[in-house]
């Protein structure tokens, strides 16, 4: 059985009507929507016997709504957060991206069978392709460090390797209640741990909700002793997993993660993963006696039982889906938790930055350098700067357009839907490491879900004719092939002062195109900027009627590099662009795509960029890890797919009426650029 068959037999009786129990059900408009789209639209009133009752968990509220099953032989209907929820936990305002929507029972509850734990029990979980994508989502998770909430730092390490981990939970627990999880249980869980390890030290960790002040946990200061110690700071479950030479729990979510882990934990509960023989069972269910592999598990309990819903498409969606939402938010706020101050940003462009950066403590802005340090060392932000208006001794992140930016200029003040920050330089200076030089000399081998990943995107970006500006523009006759390209750039552009070889102007890159290649057809195509009159950059027209068959104006790049058969760059970003379309590059400088064995490097590329990538370990490393994406239509941070979706629908963002009347104003006074650039 797979996930669609499953979901298409929970919501396949859309004729029924489905009554909430709860008004929560009705007013939290992410839940009503996941139920409405699964085929479970929420109503109020009173059930008949063909009805269903919505009940969410074992509460108070679930109660009530057993109670009118049983009154009126309605059928009940059970709720539940899936197992990857959200970045912050619910009580913090963050709503979830994906249910678990059972008609059996409830899948923390041993008292009843669940859904999940028939499909655990029953489905022949044999089906290889299910098996492969269970793994590579295993791995996936892991090495995002992914989990039910994500509101941790990764970077943060836990304690010194070597201790014994008991997991913590909070007080009250519908699936402490249904495991007879009672203080007494725990404090045996406690002294279990400490009599089976002689010697070696007991971290508990304590949940996400206690250390947040939401919720009790069943442990306290008390509990600690010269071996015992609670370890409540925001670290990663997987590092915690890691470090730990065993691990303990009642029924936490993080027993499940601890297998995924390789770990096999003593449970004193019994959860939806006890009983398969991939845990010590403090309390078995006889019931429960088939032997699984992790994956298994992970597949019935990861991909075949949830309900997962995608934000952006408005739409359920596979598990995958949800991995890269969650890689988006937790990178967003992961970045952007403890705020930053910003310099050498425009006015225009601030607005766009608050959106791209405002997951945390939001962004102040300081143009001064110096009191933006001052700034930063008394507020704990981090400091930020748009590269261009930086020096090179500067210890500042810097910030630049991403690769996929928009539809439209940035000198037409179009804002970006992509942007990178770097840490270490930026990926336009070759003079210095780049946090983008450092993921691509990290990233061959890559999974081949990464792999599998980038392949699909280069294959929509083809098919989308997706580029850095996506411009419009007819593409002229163009004469016999074989045919060169050469892009123009901007001369004052970085890219090309800290970049560029020998060649550092149009000029010198034509005449150097046309000496190594005398008999060839040459086609040059000028910046745009240029061409309105913003940028430096323009050819005298009497050398370039000597140098180039054709100048190709205000052309659709990606329409044009689908019919020519090499390009010749400097530094431009549309030999990255030609290389996602299998054209031949040669770069005279050192743009960050050179130097990895897929262009001709004439350049001075760094001897740093020692790994020989595939295109698609370029493309995962420059487009999927590098970047931060937003999405225009929800406000969201966002995968690489959702932001080319947006740009091949013609919903990237836009200038507002303010930011276009300055382009114009701009445009009118082009030969006064250098004033304000």
């Amino acid at each position: 059985m797979d996930e669609s068959s499953i979901h298409s037999t929970a919501g396949g009786n859309t004729s029924r009507r489905c009554f909430a129990s709860s008004l929560t059900l009705l007013t939290d408009a992410r839940i009503k929507r996941i139920l409405t789209l699964a085929g479970y639209a929420p109503r109020l009133g009173w059930p008949s016997p063909q009805d269903a009752v919505l009940t969410w968990g074992a509460g108070h509220t679930a109660e009530r709504g057993a109670r009118m099953c049983a009154r009126t032989g309605a059928e009940e209907i059970h709720l539940e957060d899936a197992f990857l929820r959200s970045v912050q936990p619910g009580r913090a305002g963050d709503p979830p991206l994906g249910l678990l929507i059972d008609t059996e029972g409830l899948h923390f509850d041993p008292a009843q069978p669940s859904a999940l734990e028939r499909i655990l029990k029953h489905e022949p979980l044999d089906n290889t392709a299910l098996l492969d994508r269970a793994k590579a989502c295993m791995a996936r998770m892991r090495a995002l460090h992914l989990s039910k909430y994500n509101a941790y730092d990764p970077t943060v390490q836990g304690p010194a390797a070597g201790y014994v981990l008991v997991v913590d939970q909070v007080a009250g627990d519908a699936s402490l209640r249904a495991s007879n999880g009672d203080r007494n249980r725990f404090l045996e869980m406690l002294w279990d741990a400490i009599e089976e390890n002689p010697g070696q030290r007991i971290v508990i960790r304590t949940h996400p909700e206690t250390a947040e002040g939401h919720r009790s946990g069943m442990y306290g200061p008390d509990d600690c002793n010269d071996r015992v110690s609670l370890c409540d700071d925001a670290i990663s479950p997987w590092h915690l997993l890691e470090g730990a030479t065993a691990v303990y729990t009642v029924s936490s979510q993080l027993g499940f993660e601890a297998i995924l882990a390789g770990h096999r934990p003593h449970v004193y509960g019994q959860p939806f993963y006890a009983g398969w023989d991939l845990s010590e069972d403090r309390v078995p269910l006889a019931r429960r006696q088939r032997r699984l592999t992790p994956a298994q598990l992970f597949a019935a309990a990861m991909i075949l039982y949830p309900t997962w819903y995608d934000p952006y498409t408005d739409q359920l969606c596979p598990l995958e889906r949800v991995l890269d939402t969650l890689e988006a938010e937790t990178r967003a706020w992961r970045e952007d938790r403890m705020g930053w101050v910003a310099s050498g940003m425009r006015l225009w462009k601030r607005g766009t930055l608050a959106k791209f950066y405002g997951h945390g403590a939001g962004i102040r802005f300081a143009d001064d350098p110096e009191k933006a340090v001052e700034l930063s060392a008394e507020t704990g932000r981090e400091w930020m700067a748009w590269a261009g208006k930086t020096e090179p001794d500067w210890e500042v992140t810097r910030v630049e357009d991403g690769f996929l930016r928009s539809r439209g200029l940035g000198a037409e003040l179009v804002p970006p839907l992509s942007l990178v920050t770097d840490r270490r330089g930026i990926y336009y200076d070759p003079t210095r490491k780049s946090d983008l030089e450092t993921i691509l000399n990290n990233s061959t081998g890559l999974r081949r879900d990464q792999i599998d990943r980038a392949e699909r995107l280069i294959e929509t970006l083809i098919a989308q004719n997706i580029s850095k500006y996506n411009l419009e523009g007819n593409l002229p006759e163009l004469p016999a092939r074989p045919l060169i390209l050469v892009p123009g750039q901007v001369e004052d552009d970085a890219s090309i002062r800290l970049g560029a070889g020998i060649e550092k102007t149009n000029l010198a890159l034509l005449q150097r195109t046309r000496i190594e290649n005398p008999d060839a057809t040459i086609l040059f195509k000028p910046h745009p900027d240029v061409e309105a009159g913003l940028r430096t950059g323009a050819i005298p027209e009497d050398h370039m009627a000597e140098l180039a068959d054709l100048v190709v104006r205000g052309t659709d790049p990606a329409a044009l590099l689908a019919q020519v058969d090499q390009v010749w760059t400097m530094t431009s970003t549309l030999g990255f662009e030609a290389l996602l379309r299998g054209v031949p590059i040669t770069t005279l400088g050192a743009p960050f795509y050179a130097g990895w064995g897929l262009t001709r490097d004439l350049g001075p590329v760094p001897t740093r960029r020692r790994a020989r990538l595939t295109l698609p370990e370029l493309v995962h490393g420059a487009l999927i890890c590098y970047p931060r994406y937003f999405d225009p239509v929800t406000g969201r941070p966002c995968p690489v797919e959702v932001a080319v979706a947006r740009l091949a629908s013609g919903q990237g963002p836009r200038a507002g009426l303010p930011l276009r009347l300055l382009s114009k104003a701009q445009g009118l006074l082009a030969g006064y650029a250098h004033l304000w650039r």
